[in-house]
């Protein structure tokens, strides 16, 4: 019995391993639904089977049925199947609905056959990755790879685990090896999409969503992700035959509903926006993006209470997130919360770089509270709002301690920061400079350390290291945060063909970007590139309305640059009732005015501006 039970798990062995990777790996999915089918009509009719079950669930689980995986190995186990083979692969089908303490209790249930060690320390690799435990997933991930160092599989879980350590260098050198093991690995070309996105942009991503359907036309996740990138695209048609496809994969799934109520938010229909979020059962309830979505449906259908409730949720998870403190502060405001809208807007008022918008905001607030001094103190800083990029650095701590912390843990982020921040502040560029570079170079394939080494650079004026450390970053990651500095960077530097070339970059990555059409308008309006500065700033008029009061002065600019004070007249004005202490507002108001006969407002208007600018 001891003899043939041994001879059992080897040819299970040899049958799983070879399923693992190879041709199966590159089975369209039509032909593995064949294969399914087949091995279930066979199983039927033999009970004895245990390598078909085994090959039945090996298939089941490529087509994402782990049900029918974890039966199908059950009853091979029970057929006489070796428990040392088969064990890892019930554990994954375990691990693949989510139960993870399941799938390391099974793992730890007896011994693995040696032959499927690999299996079983990459089963455990993904618990402890979906768990966070990174350090536990990079021990098992090494594991597996010393095991199965040709399985295309592990290779794009591996580059999931560096994208989850930020590595994105890393990550993207895991799925390009994982393509070139198998170029027709869904969930490979998949993930290799979601990097594209965040390294290139959004454009670029589509070609990479559009191959991995291709290899695996299945793959729910995948048209769900091509469907947000088309939304963020403003491809809405498209976006929805992507979602409707997916449906038809994963009817009921939570992520549809989502996506649909952001694209009918972004359609100005807060009703049906709300209908779509009730309609995930709670199920994202803790997701960032879902909480904000209805935050703002529920503000914009005058739901203040429920929307500050949304808000201030999102704020718990997010403190620094600035638009949320905004959004949360408005909600506040118009359900008359005055403390609560002075709360929420305290941390973003409180720094140097604080914008006008929640300066004006807090000003009102503070009125309504009877603090005229205050509000007359906020309502001057938004008039006297600097022209230009806002300082990247701020600490609150003591920075004696904030240096002692970092010269503790010279290479952690949540240290090093606040000590490279306080450095800055004190003038001692230097120093921040030689922190933010051992940060960056033990983190070679992180876009966030290279962008702190540019900031660094930058405050110390070494604008050449800042773009190099910039360009780096961008290289990495191509959204707003890089190009932007990069953009700011090279304009600094006196390279405006540079700073443009870099946000078009970006628009062409990005079209829904708002902070790229604010630069690129900005850039065209120095260069007195009228046409040019009027698409853009209208692309943003379109999404954010008459609140801005520098884009609209900005586009009044650009009219009038353009010899078409008509038009730039009422935009001029609407600027000025937002931010009537605004000195540029009020002259570039008087200057129209006065071009339209009316001398007296516009000297008056002069006067004015003289008074707030002494």
């Amino acid at each position: 019995m001891t003899s043939g039970r041994l001879r059992t798990g080897a040819l299970l062995a040899a049958l799983l391993l070879a399923g693992c990777g190879g041709r199966e790996a590159e089975a369209p999915r039509a032909a593995l639904e064949r294969q399914r089918a087949e091995l279930t009509r066979y199983v039927a009719d033999h009970p004895e089977a245990v390598r078909e079950r085994a090959a039945l669930a090996r298939v089941a689980m490529r087509l994402g049925d782990s049900v029918t995986a974890e039966a199908a190995v059950e009853e091979a186990i029970a057929a006489g199947g070796a428990g040392e083979v088969l064990r890892p692969l019930l554990a994954r089908a375990y691990a693949m609905q989510g139960e993870g303490d399941r799938a390391i209790a099974t793992l730890d249930a007896g011994p693995i056959a040696p032959e499927m060690l690999g299996e079983a320390a990459w089963v455990e690799a993904n618990v402890r990755l979906d768990r966070g435990d990174l350090e536990g997933a990079r021990k098992a991930f090494d594991l597996a790879l010393r095991e199965r160092p040709r399985e295309a599989g592990l290779w794009a879980d591996v580059a999931r685990f560096r994208a989850a350590n930020a590595d994105a260098r890393g990550a993207r050198q895991a799925v390009d090896h994982a393509i070139e093991l198998d170029a027709g690995n869904g969930a490979a070309l998949a993930l290799k999409a979601d990097l594209v996105r965040d390294q290139q942009g959004l454009a670029p991503a589509l070609a990479w969503y559009d191959r991995a359907l291709a290899a695996d036309p299945g793959n729910a996740d995948a048209w769900i992700e091509r469907a947000a990138t088309l939304g963020d695209l403003g491809r809405y048609r498209e976006m929805l035959a992507s979602l409707r496809r997916a449906a038809t994969l994963t009817p009921g799934e939570p992520r549809l509903f989502y996506l649909q109520a952001v694209l009918a938010a972004r359609a100005g229909n807060y009703r049906l926006a709300r209908s779509l979020l009730q309609r995930t059962r709670g199920q994202l309830d803790d997701e960032p993006g879902f909480m904000l979505v209805s935050a703002i449906a529920e503000l914009q259908l005058g739901g203040q209470a429920l929307a500050a409730t949304w808000a201030e949720r999102l704020v718990e998870v997010q403190p620094h997130n600035f638009t949320v403190r905004r959004l949360l502060a408005a909600a506040n405001w118009a359900d008359a919360d005055d403390e609560g809208a002075a709360a929420a807007l305290a941390p973003i008022v409180a720094r140097a770089d604080a914008d006008s918008w929640s300066l004006l905001l807090a000003a009102r607030v503070a009125a309504e509270q009877g603090d005229g001094k205050g509000s007359a103190a906020y309502q001057d800083r938004a008039a006297r709002l600097a022209r230009g990029a806002a300082a990247p650095f701020t600490v609150d701590d003591d920075p004696l301690l904030v240096a002692m912390a970092a010269e503790a843990a010279p290479l952690d982020p949540s240290k090093v920061i606040p000590a490279i921040a306080a450095d800055v502040m004190q003038g001692n560029g230097a120093r921040a400079l030689e922190r933010a570079a051992r940060l960056r170079d033990a983190n070679p394939g992180v876009a966030d350390a290279h962008r702190l080494f540019g900031d660094a650079a930058l405050a110390e004026g070494r604008l050449d290291l800042a773009v190099a450390a910039f360009r780096k970053a961008r290289n990495l990651d191509a959204g707003e945060g890089a190009a932007l500095r990069l953009a700011d960077a090279l304009l600094r530097s006196g390279d405006s063909a540079g700073a443009a070339a870099a946000v078009a970059a970006l628009r062409e990555s990005d079209p829904s970007s708002i902070a790229a059409d604010r630069f690129a308008g900005r850039l065209a309006l120095d260069r007195r590139r009228w046409d040019a500065a009027i698409a853009a700033f209208e692309r943003v008029r379109r999404r954010l309305g008459d609140r801005d009061a520098v884009i609209l002065r900005d586009l009044a600019h650009a009219w009038a640059g353009k010899g078409e004070a008509k038009r730039a007249l009422p935009l001029a004005a609407r600027a000025y009732r937002l931010q009537p202490l605004n000195c540029g507002i009020m002259l570039l108001y008087a200057d129209l005015l006065e071009a339209q006969g009316d001398a007296a407002n516009a000297a008056a208007l002069r006067d004015k501006a003289a008074q707030a600018g002494r």
